[in-house]
Order: C-alpha cells, then structure tokens, then sequence
C-alpha cells in the first residue's frame, strides 16, 4: 500500500507526464498520419475538438463521482481508459476510428485532471500545497514535450502506430499502482450544490482573474504546441522527427525553467506585498502625527483577509509580467527566416508563457474558502479548456 505522501505525490505527477504526453503525441506525427490515412487540416483540427468535447463534457461527472466514491478507483479507470485508447489510436486505419479513440482519450483524461489536484491537496502539508501542485503542474510542459521527443522518435524507427502503443502502456503500470494508494483522507467537504458554488466563485474577483487569464495562456500554449512542429515542417522543411526533438527539448527546458523561476519570483512578489501593507497600514495609521501620538497610537495591523488580497493581487502581477513579455516573442517566431531564430525566440517566448505555472495555481489555492478549493480548481480546468482551447 503506497502510504507516504511525498510517493503519492511522484505518482500522480509521473502520471500526469503520461497525460500530457498521450494528449500531444498525436500532433507530434500529424503530419505523417494525415499523409497515411488521407485527410484535411480541417480534420486534423476536428481530432483536437473531439478530444476537447468529450473531455469537458465529462469532467462535471468525474467531480460529482469524486465526492461520492473512492478517487482512486476512479483515477486508476481514467489511466486505465486513457491508455487503452491511445493504444487503439495507433490501431486506427479510418478517421472514424481515430475520431473514437481520441474522444475516449479525452473521456479518460478527464477523469484524472478532474480528481487529482484534491488527492494532492489533501496529502500535501499545510505550508505547502501550493509547492506541491506546482510540482504537480510541471509534467504539462516537460510531459507535452515528451510527447513530440517520444512520438518523433519511435515514428522514425517504427512509424507512427507504433507511437501510440509506446505511449499507452506506461498509463497502464501507473494504473495499477494507483489502485495500491492509500486514500487520502477527505477534510471538509463541501455540500453546497454546483450552482450555488458556481456564484460564490465568482464573487471572488482573483479567482475571476486567474481563471481568466488561465484560460488565455492556455489558448496561446495550446494552439502553439499543436502547430508548431507541422510548420517547421512545411516553412523549413525540416524532417519531422528532427522538429519534434528540437521543439520538444526547447519546451521541457522552458518549461521547467520557468516554472521554478516563477515559483521563486512569485514566493518573492509575495514577501514584498505584505511588507509594504504592513508599512503602507503603519503610515496610515501613524500619519504626519506619529511622533506626537507615539506613545498613544498603536498600529492595527492588517487582516489576514487583507494579506491574502495583497499575495494574491502580487501573483498576478507576476503572471502579467511573463504573459506580456511572451507575446512580441510568440510572434517572432512565426516572422523568423531561419529554423535558429525560431527556436531562440520559441524559448524564451515558453519562458515567459510557463512562468505564469506556479504563481496561477497559488492564488487559486488563496483567494477561495478552503471547503471550496477542490471545487475551484475543477471548475477552473473545466473553465480554460472550454474557452481556452476551444
């Protein structure tokens, strides 16, 4: 029985690396899959909706379930679902078996994304749980890059069939030691019905924002890892294989770059925010009489409600700075005349994207009730994939 959280922790994130390379493997050989079975770009993008559809579709029933039944059951079946169907992708010799697998893909990978940020928050220490789903988070850059370094190099030895087989089996062998985790026990849990919750998130203007903002950085990461090798292919002729590697490496050292980076600068923009409350609070309350009133007048010191606005106000400020500078740099890389000049911007412009990781998923944590938290953070996935990747 796996007990100790610290193990369940490197479980669920080396299955969430799983996720995330099963999602993107497919556009890691597009090109040598619509070559084969014969169909448009307007179908290569049907094959991205699909997966979205079925995925959100089912994700409010996996959080339902979730709060009735065992998780890790549940969580074993999605690993399990998703892992079946990525092996029958690289069975498929018709888009309409394609375009099953890749909704039952999406079926399963709801499951999962849905049920395990409330595991990681229940056995992640106090002081701590932010730290951890920032770690949790990692495997989306480093994990979807594996997927094109993965699917590029078994399609060049193998093909592209071959691809998929390599990358459902190790959801299968996580699965199975999902079912061997201990179940976290569940601290408060929240009776309040979808619609009542829906409108007390929503009063809550930080979390507008980060779900916000969330959903447009996922836009940008999205639509860019989805195209990008297919256009190093087409603009540079680049052999596909090659494009993937190099695309891919780019993204998992940007990425865990960035969120590390992220994490420190957002831990820092957050010591300095309640610094200067305390010292805006101290003047305030002081004003140009202080000294006369020194001995009379104490400062009141800020709320912890206060506080947390501050942190909160903080981290996004540091997911603004990143987003902001990877825009001018998005767009150089698709203007770049060379394959050099576009994976040089193509790197800091992840950079920039990946460094809103850490702080996004600390203020989602902060800025609502505890008993709402794992509501918050499935109503936030559910939120950036439908108007993010949509």
């Amino acid at each position: 029985m796996i007990r100790r959280p610290i193990a369940i922790l490197t479980l669920l994130t080396a299955l969430n690396f799983v996720n995330y390379l099963d999602r993107y493997e497919l556009a890691a050989v597009l090109p040598r899959v619509q070559a084969e079975l014969g169909f448009s770009n307007f179908v290569a993008g049907l094959l991205a909706t699909v997966f979205l559809l079925s995925f959100l579709a089912t994700c409010p029933i996996f959080g339902i379930l979730g709060d009735r039944m065992d998780r890790k059951t549940l969580l074993a079946l999605g690993a399990f679902g998703w892992s079946a169907a990525t092996i029958a992708t690289g069975l498929s010799r018709s888009v309409v078996t394609l375009v099953v697998a890749r909704a039952f893909v999406g079926i399963g990978e709801a499951s999962f994304t849905t049920l395990a940020p409330t595991v990681i928050d229940d056995v992640a220490p106090a002081d701590k749980k932010s730290r951890w789903l920032g770690i949790f988070s990692i495997a989306g850059p480093v994990g979807s890059a594996l997927g094109y370094i993965v699917g590029g190099a078994v399609e060049k030895k193998a093909g592209w069939h071959a691809a998929f087989f390599v990358g459902g089996l190790p959801g299968i062998v996580l699965g199975i030691l999902v079912l061997l985790m201990h179940e976290p026990p569940r601290h408060e849990r929240n009776r309040l019905d979808l619609l009542t919750v829906l409108r007390t998130l929503l009063r809550i203007r930080d979390y507008r924002s980060a779900v916000m903002g969330y959903a447009a950085l996922t836009a940008a990461v999205g639509g860019f890892a989805y195209w990008a090798p297919s256009f190093l292919f087409k603009r540079f002729h680049i052999e596909l294989a090659a494009a993937n590697f190099r695309f891919g490496l780019v993204t998992v050292v940007a990425g865990a770059i960035a969120t590390l980076l992220g994490g420190a600068v957002g831990d820092a923009a957050q010591k300095r925010a309640e610094r200067r409350l305390h010292a805006d609070r101290d003047a305030v309350d002081g004003g140009p009489t202080a000294p006369v009133y020194r001995d009379m007048k104490r400062s009141v010191p800020p709320t912890e409600e206060e506080v947390s606005d501050a942190k909160a106000t903080a981290l996004l400020r540091v997911c603004a700075m990143g987003s902001a500078a990877a825009v001018p740099l998005g767009v150089a890389c698709f203007l770049s005349p060379t394959p050099t000049l576009f994976f040089v911007f193509a790197f800091f412009c992840e950079i920039g994207i990946f460094f809103s990781n850490a702080p996004i998923n600390t203020v989602l944590l902060r800025v609502v009730p505890s008993s709402l938290r794992a509501s918050a953070m499935a109503i936030c996935i559910t939120s950036i994939h439908l108007f993010g990747d949509m």
